[in-house]
C-alpha cells in the first residue's frame, strides 16, 4: 500500500515504528505558545494527531482537546498513552470526511507534520476542512516542515508562502510568522511557525 489517502499506507509505518516525523515528545514550539499566556484555554483539534504528544500537552492546559488520526495503530498509540489528568477525546476518522456535527465548534486547530504528509493536489480540500472546522476568529496554529524543494514525499515539501496565499484565499488572515529558535536541531531553518486567523 502506497497511497498516503489510505489508513494502510500509515498503519504499516506505524506498526513498523518508522515514524520518523515522531519526536517522542511534545513540540517546544508548542509548549511555549500554550505557556504564553497568548493563546487562552479552548476548544482544539489536532489533525493528523499521531501519538497524541501535543494533543496531550495542550490538554495539560487547559485546552479541550480533540485528536484525529485515520490509522488505528496511532489511535491505538494515544490511548495507551492518554493521561488521565489531561483527557484528550481522540477520533479514529479520516480527516477530510468528519461529520458536519464538528464544523464552526473549534477555536484553535493545531498542525504539525500533517499538512506535509497529505497528498499535495488535496491541499486546498485541507483547508477547506480547516475553515469549516474553525469558529470564527479561531486560529490555526500550523508549524510548516518541512521547507524546501524537492520531488517526492511523504513529507511532501512546503512553501509557507504558498500556505499563506491559500488560506488567505478561505479567508484567512495572518497573525503571525517566525523560524522558532526552539526548533528541533535538525529542524532549524526548514519549519517555520504559522499562526492565521479565521474571518
Amino acid at each position: 500500500m502506497n497511497d498516503v489517502n489510505h489508513p494502510d499506507y500509515w498503519q504499516q509505518i506505524y506498526r513498523n515504528q518508522r515514524a520518523r516525523w515522531d519526536l517522542g515528545r511534545p513540540t517546544a514550539v508548542f509548549a511555549r505558545l500554550a505557556t504564553s499566556g497568548d493563546y487562552p484555554p479552548g476548544r482544539m483539534m489536532v489533525l493528523g494527531a499521531g501519538n497524541g504528544h501535543d494533543a496531550r500537552l495542550f490538554a495539560r492546559h487547559g485546552f479541550t482537546v480533540t485528536a484525529v488520526d485515520f490509522a488505528p495503530a496511532a489511535v491505538n498509540n494515544m490511548r495507551q498513552l492518554a493521561d488521565p489528568a489531561a483527557p484528550v477525546e481522540i477520533l479514529e476518522a479520516d480527516m477530510f470526511h468528519l461529520p458536519p456535527k464538528l464544523d464552526g465548534r473549534y477555536d484553535y486547530i493545531l498542525d504539525y507534520t500533517s499538512f506535509c504528509a497529505i497528498d499535495p493536489s488535496r491541499r486546498e480540500e485541507y483547508a477547506a476542512v480547516v475553515a469549516r472546522l474553525l469558529k470564527k476568529g479561531g486560529l490555526l496554529i500550523m508549524l510548516a516542515f518541512p521547507i524546501g524543494k524537492r520531488p517526492g514525499g511523504p513529507p511532501f515539501v512546503v512553501q509557507p508562502d504558498a500556505i499563506i496565499d491559500l488560506f488567505n484565499a478561505h479567508g484567512f488572515q495572518l497573525r503571525r510568522r517566525e523560524f522558532p529558535p526552539d526548533s528541533a536541531s535538525d529542524r532549524k531553518g526548514v519549519e517555520e511557525l504559522l499562526i492565521l486567523t479565521a474571518d
